[in-house]
């Protein structure tokens, strides 16, 4: 937890950091699969291949030239961070405007010792225009762009990468435009797939497996089996959309574009088909006239 304040001009507004989010993944270890002896990893120095101790060791970067520069903490403790005692509001916006591939990191924002009356009404000012603070703060010694925004009873700070820590896409065919009888099947298909969002209805199935496999292996039971799920082969996208939608709901109809267009493919199959039965036949009848 840490104590800071939001500085907005002169109003002042204490706050506590709390961590939002936290891993469910189960910590695993590296040992030695003859004896179970755990593995440890000593930091050595390339040049003399002798172990060094933390307390000297210094962070450094290669400059364009190769020459090795080093920083110790007065270094790094001496650079102009302007959000090192407190939250800096910089501006309000709209959250929409903020895209969500710039979201990072969460944390709760909670009243500080100094009482919650600034709090509550920061909180439910933005709450009521519909808007987000965007402010810098600094965690851990790294500086970062963040919004704080109301949920509910409490404020979430939002922690953002920088705009040049995001990559520009390069993506060939993008640019496209979708087949008309595809893009509503789709839409038909999303249209029945849309529903409310509720986070509880969904679990991590690989997170409960490797418990179950982790105990089974623990109390010697025989360890389970997951089973693989059938893909199902299509090579056509309108048909996979199609079987898609008949597989959700049996009784709906297609689009009509896609109905026409299926009908197309059906009729052309047929043709194709009885083409090939009179090539059969003539070539049957050649040789027995032959």
């Amino acid at each position: 937890m840490l104590n800071t304040t939001i500085e907005m001009g002169l109003v002042r507004i204490p706050v506590k950091v709390y961590a939002a989010t936290g891993s469910h993944d189960r910590a695993m270890r590296q040992f030695h699969a003859d004896d179970g002896g755990r593995i440890r990893y000593e930091k050595v120095c390339e040049l003399d291949d002798e172990p060094v101790d933390a307390d000297e060791i210094r962070k450094g970067v290669e400059d364009g030239d190769g020459n090795l520069v080093l920083l110790d903490e007065d270094d790094l403790a001496s650079l102009p961070v302007r959000s090192s005692k407190h939250v800096d509001v910089l501006m309000f916006v709209k959250e929409g405007q903020v895209d969500p591939i710039l979201y990072d990191k969460a944390y709760y924002l909670g009243p500080g010792a100094e009482g919650t009356g600034p709090y509550l009404v920061l909180r439910d000012a933005m709450a009521e225009k519909g808007l987000v603070a965007l402010v810098t703060i600094t965690l851990r010694q790294r500086e970062s762009l963040a919004i704080i925004r109301p949920a509910g009873e409490v404020l979430v700070l939002d922690r953002l990468l920088w705009a040049d820590e995001v990559r520009i896409p390069e993506i060939t065919g993008a640019d496209a435009k979708a087949d008309k009888a595809e893009l509503e099947m789709a839409q038909m298909l999303i249209d029945m797939r849309t529903g409310d969002w509720d986070p509880e209805q969904y679990s991590d199935e690989y997170q409960a497996a490797l418990d179950e496999l982790i105990e089974a292996k623990a109390a010697g039971r025989p360890v389970p089996k997951g089973k693989p799920k059938p893909q199902a082969k299509v090579t056509n996208i309108l048909d996979a959309l199609q079987r898609s939608v008949e597989a959700a709901d049996p009784g709906r109809k297609p689009p009509a574009t896609a109905r026409k267009r299926t009908a197309k493919k059906a009729a052309k199959k047929a043709t194709r088909r009885t083409a090939a039965k009179k090539t059969t036949k003539a070539a049957a009848r050649k040789r027995s006239s032959s």
